[in-house]
């Protein structure tokens, strides 16, 4: 039987520039009686990597210095409706507003999105097994909207340690049919499921995921494998 736990890590509090995410961590998870285990998926928002990371930005409240912030983050304005700005960001990303969020930071500013979420990933992991000698994933997460569909689901910008594609081409499924096309976007999976328990009004920055096939673990990044490139984007 296939099985998946995920645990929401409470207890952190607020994040600020300087402070030791891997710490903040460990002290909440661990204090909570759990312990690590091989190739657990450890998954950050990108909200307190960039806190952490000194991206956060004075903030007026005027559309005026919005513009200004999404002009500032952007490579590309894609489409313009109302407020609203569909943006390509330095990291390929394509978005709305450039990631700019408001939401959980202090009054008159705003939280930029990481400048590299997939190296803080690196780091964080790499801090993970000076400190505690056990072999994980990273996911950093962030809150996307999707072409085609209603809604907002939890995505990955950055990962280490997990693969970002499951690459299905040339095997079978259960008819014996040759897959052609299918790539799953593992660690899109990841953020998605883990945002399940981390409810955005509780100040749970972190969680674990338990129980993913071994199949799922190995290099990658988001930049690299999961960023569709302009001469495959039906809608750039």
């Amino acid at each position: 039987m296939n099985e998946l736990r995920l645990f929401a890590v409470e207890g952190v509090g607020q994040v600020v520039e300087g402070d030791d995410l891997v710490a903040l961590f460990l002290d909440a998870f661990e204090g909570a009686g759990h312990a690590l285990a091989h190739h657990d998926v450890i998954v950050v928002t990108s909200k307190v990597v960039s806190k952490s990371e000194g991206r956060v930005v004075p903030f007026d409240g005027s559309d005026e210095h919005r513009e200004r912030l999404i002009a500032q983050e952007s490579t590309r304005i894609l489409r313009r409706r109302g407020p609203l700005r569909i943006t390509e960001t330095a990291h390929g990303f394509v978005n709305a507003n450039a990631g700019i969020d408001h939401s959980n930071t202090a009054e008159d500013t705003a939280v930029l999105l990481p400048r590299d979420p997939d190296r803080s990933a690196r780091r964080f992991r790499g801090d993970i097994s000076r400190r505690r000698g056990v072999d994980v994933g990273v996911v950093v997460t962030d809150t996307f909207g999707r072409t085609w569909r209603n809604g907002v689901t939890d995505v990955a910008l950055g990962c280490a340690g997990v693969k970002p594609i499951l690459d299905l081409r040339g095997t079978t499924d259960a008819l014996g049919r040759t897959l052609e096309v299918t790539e799953v976007a593992i660690v899109d999976e990841i953020a998605a499921a883990a945002n399940l328990v981390l409810a955005k009004d509780a100040g749970t920055p972190f969680g674990v995921v338990r129980g993913l096939s071994e199949q799922f673990f190995g290099e990658g990044s988001v930049a690299e494998h999961i960023v569709r490139s302009a001469s495959g984007d039906l809608f750039r």
